[in-house]
């Protein structure tokens, strides 16, 4: 195995508030590597509003101008950011070569942190959320449960970014920070490893009884469902401007995680970018350059392959969630959809952005289920979260769809 060359990601922080940060990535080049980094940097709740990208198919030069917050951790955005560059070896000239990995990386451990409280209270389960975040534990899926005489039990399937999970040290600090923030509620907390058999059951369809209509691909207009107007987005595809490659413009609505919807979308079809250019201006418009080709290092000459391209792009910029509010039963559940790219991860900061939003709203969870569902040949994570159904009578079911929504598409 090489070593990963010192200088193939900079960061520059910004002198001054408001101000953009400079992320400069320098490495060598794989299919959706793009992709890979700006998931990353909306994982640490980043936005995008500039970039640039060059390769000549080896060698790549990503530049991303981002706006940061004061609680940003550069120095862990920067470690994460490594991790995911391809490794290179120097010579003995100082040029440096990349040593392609063969072996795929071992899935994560799976670990369920499990915790009692004696009673429950408005923005617990995003107070719990904001700590597993910040201490980089991914939720893989959530299961919350209230009891009739108050109490609740909250079962979290967890990964360790850090992969340190497995030692006392690191667990202790787990429930130490969840204590602090729990308070005399919490009665019990135990983290334990879950066997890999039943964390494969993690990836089990949720029941088709789920409505369909939250998984359409039909757009709509803004005025009847709160999704983006189908006129919003402008795509268009040129392969008369440069003889090797196939240009494709893009104008639209900007929202948190943009870049990044665009950039998986290109790597699930196997897509390379070999140049592009893209930038939000103050009015919350994008505008987007991109020179790709395909894997066999050919322009997209096929109409249906442009067509399914531009129509999956499309979907994407227009409506990237879906949310919507149901009744089930006497019952309200928020029910929150998003795709999951073809390596099998889903989007970040969904369960945070949505329990942030129900907290603003002043509105208690009452259950709470994640898991995954696969509808027209894609597979979606689902949200599914049973709401108190007295504090349901101070927000109307529009202004909770709006809300979370909001939250999640970055429009404060």
């Amino acid at each position: 195995m090489g070593i990963i060359y010192e200088d193939a990601v900079l960061i520059k922080e910004a002198e001054r508030e408001g101000e953009h940060t400079v992320i400069t990535v320098n490495c060598p080049d794989k299919t959706g590597l793009g992709s890979d980094l700006c998931r990353i940097i909306l994982l640490y709740g980043l936005s995008i509003s500039k970039g640039d990208v060059s390769t000549d198919g080896k060698w790549c030069y990503l530049v991303f101008w981002v706006v940061g917050k004061p609680t940003t951790r550069w120095n862990l955005l920067h470690k994460r950011l490594l991790e995911v560059c391809p490794t290179c070896t120097p010579s003995a000239s100082g040029i440096f070569y990349f040593i392609p990995e063969f072996q795929q990386p071992r899935p994560p451990q799976v670990f369920l942190l499990k915790f009692w409280c004696s009673y429950d209270r408005k923005g617990l389960l995003h107070d719990v959320t904001v700590v597993l975040y910040e201490l980089e534990l991914t939720i893989k899926r959530v299961k919350v449960y209230t009891a009739p005489d108050g109490r609740v039990m909250d079962l979290f399937f967890i990964t360790d970014t850090r992969e340190l999970l497995q030692t006392t040290k690191r667990r202790d600090e787990t429930i130490k920070r969840l204590n602090l923030v729990l308070g005399d509620a919490m009665m019990s907390c135990d983290i334990e490893l879950v066997h890999p058999e039943a964390a494969s059951c993690l990836h089990t369809f949720l029941p088709s009884s789920i409505s369909e209509d939250i998984f359409s691909l039909q757009l709509c207009d803004e005025n009847s469902s709160g999704l983006l107007a189908s006129d919003s987005v402008s795509i268009t595809v040129d392969n008369a401007l440069s003889p090797s490659h196939t240009l494709v413009q893009i104008f639209c609505q900007d929202h948190k995680g943009l870049i990044y919807d665009i950039m998986r979308t290109l790597k699930d079809y196997n897509i390379q970018i070999s140049y592009g250019r893209f930038s939000a201006n103050p009015k919350g418009n994008c505008e987007m350059d991109l020179f790709i080709m395909q894997t066999d290092g050919k322009k997209i000459i096929d109409t249906h392959k442009k067509n399914a391209l531009c129509s999956r792009l499309r979907m994407e910029l227009i409506n990237p969630l879906r949310v919507d509010v149901v009744s089930k039963g006497p019952d309200t559940e928020l029910l929150v959809v998003n795709p999951v790219e073809l390596s099998g991860r889903g989007r970040p900061l969904v369960f945070y952005d949505i329990t942030l939003a129900l907290k603003i709203l002043n509105i208690r969870i009452f259950s709470v289920e994640i898991g995954r569902h696969r509808i027209h040949d894609r597979e979606w994570e689902v949200y599914r979260i049973l709401l108190d159904e007295w504090d349901c009578f101070f927000a109307t079911r529009n202004e909770i769809r709006e809300c979370v929504r909001k939250k999640l598409m970055g429009w404060e």
